[in-house]
């Protein structure tokens, strides 16, 4: 079975096998994922995947409302959990994130619903053949970081937004050759 090259041990490799790529339509798990993302700014995401359920447990299990209603109290408690990455502009950003989202899903009924106008309810399809053919960004993750940052939303620059729409499935990276293409028949 091949994978995509950057997948070839664990965590990475059921992660990939898993979900990335993978179409997500559930809000708090679009939470999670860019809070992840964002997470990840100068870190591997291996480094990120081995602190998700310290994350899970730190911020409610991605509760939006939960996490919208933390306080500075709760912040600076979050600078001593060593189960997720201790960098005080990351977790505030968390919590004005979930504020962020919660306005959202008011305005357009979910995030769900806001994120995947931007590819008009279908995964952008890529074929790339190696992972040196990947960009890092888009226009189109660049509309949308625009578009978040406006929203209020913080660690949304347009690589982040990126990686983000490549994990939920807004975009199918997956290379060719790669069991989980979309080229390659099942």
């Amino acid at each position: 079975m091949e994978r995509c090259e950057w997948a070839q041990r664990e965590p990475m490799a059921s992660y990939h096998d898993d979900e990335w790529g993978v179409p997500v339509h559930d809000d708090t798990l679009l939470f999670e994922m860019l809070t992840l993302e964002g997470a990840q700014a100068g870190l591997s995401w291996e480094t990120v995947l081995k602190k998700r359920e310290g994350y899970r447990e730190a911020f409610a299990g991605f509760d939006i409302r939960s996490v919208a209603a933390m306080t500075q109290d709760d912040e600076q408690r979050l600078m001593m959990n060593p189960g997720i990455i201790r960098n005080r502009l990351k977790i505030s950003s968390t919590v004005s994130n979930a504020k962020a989202v919660i306005a959202i899903q008011e305005e357009f009924g979910s995030f769900d619903a806001y994120l995947w106008s931007f590819v008009d309810g279908a995964p952008v399809i890529n074929s790339p053949a190696t992972l040196s053919d990947l960009p890092v960004s888009t226009p189109l993750s660049d509309t949308l970081s625009k578009a978040l940052k406006k929203r209020g939303f913080r660690f949304v620059g347009t690589t982040i937004c990126y990686s983000f729409m490549q994990a939920v499935g807004m975009v199918n990276d997956h290379t060719v050759s790669c069991f989980r293409s979309p080229k390659v028949p099942p």
